[in-house]
């Protein structure tokens, strides 16, 4: 976890209104990390903070939004998009996990992670577009139905596969660091019946992954061997195959191969645009999961 969050001129887009929201922002994160390792005042203060935190952030957001409008900024739609779902998807998410959890460092530390990696991306990416032009990042939007229909199936299948209950954390996942240990990552390809490729990149959180090989096997894993990989691969590949009966009945797809990635082999993979379905999961303190599907 991060020890402090400064702001760097680096994150300065040029605008007074939205430079000064985004500092006081970094401030509120980094007085936030500070709190949480405060054994007395850990609980009651975060509790506050996050609060003032979620209302700041809307109140950033819709000036934020004016400030596109008055300059007819072409990325408008997409750019709310994204602060909507930071904000009905995210955060909720996020406070639910650390209600349940009586705001215990873990579940602090977990937001504190997803909204420090989310600020960064963020603002680098989306936030200097702004004054740049425009964001080509998030180039093919997938339409309500299809997303929700697919948000279905991923929390389907993690219940009947992996045995855990998934909530959705976000549905533009671009990146984030979502955990403070070490992740697993898979990218398998099919053969779709337009003759297109699928790529699906699974990445997990180590500790989800050896809970819930600990509860199939009934034992506990305390780390990721090559067996543990080898196991995540085709546990991978049967949550994509199970995944597609119930978002896309009927449709034959053929498994071509399951590579091994680094998290930042994944990142290099959505450096240019990030993929049209990107969605990033909770289960209920157990860890995080992200689902993200691209064609070529």
């Amino acid at each position: 976890m991060l020890n402090t969050v400064k702001w760097n001129d680096r994150f300065s887009i040029g605008v007074e209104v939205v430079d000064k929201a985004h500092q006081k922002l970094f401030s509120i994160v980094g007085k936030l990390i500070e709190l949480n390792e405060d054994e007395e005042k850990q609980q009651h203060a975060c509790r506050e903070g996050i609060k003032y935190f979620k209302n700041y952030t809307l109140k950033h957001f819709a000036e934020e939004e004016a400030y596109m409008q008055s300059i007819d900024y072409p990325g408008y739609e997409v750019h709310k998009q994204l602060h909507d779902n930071m904000c009905h998807n995210t955060i909720p998410a996020l406070e639910q996990e650390m209600e349940e959890q009586n705001y215990s460092r873990e579940s602090v530390r977990h937001f504190l992670g997803i909204c420090v990696g989310w600020l960064n991306g963020h603002v680098m990416i989306e936030d200097h577009a702004i004054k740049g032009g425009y964001s080509q990042k998030w180039v093919h939007q997938s339409s309500g139905d299809e997303l929700h229909s697919l948000q279905k199936s991923v929390v389907q299948v993690a219940k009947d596969l992996l045995r855990m209950d998934a909530r959705l954390v976000s549905d533009h996942y671009s990146g984030e660091d979502f955990c403070e240990g070490n992740k697993l990552c898979f990218r398998l390809t099919y053969a779709m019946p337009d003759q297109k490729k699928a790529q699906v990149y699974m990445i997990y959180e180590e500790r989800m992954i050896l809970a819930s090989l600990g509860e199939m096997l009934g034992r506990q894993i305390k780390f990721a061997d090559k067996t543990v990989v080898y196991t995540i691969k085709v546990l991978s590949q049967q949550f994509v195959e199970r995944m597609a009966l119930y978002f896309h009945p009927g449709q034959e797809t053929g498994w071509e191969k399951t590579d091994l990635m680094t998290f930042d082999q994944v990142l290099n993979a959505f450096y240019k645009e990030y993929p049209p379905y990107s969605m990033l999961f909770g289960t209920g303190g157990k860890g995080y999961f992200a689902v993200c599907i691209r064609k070529q």
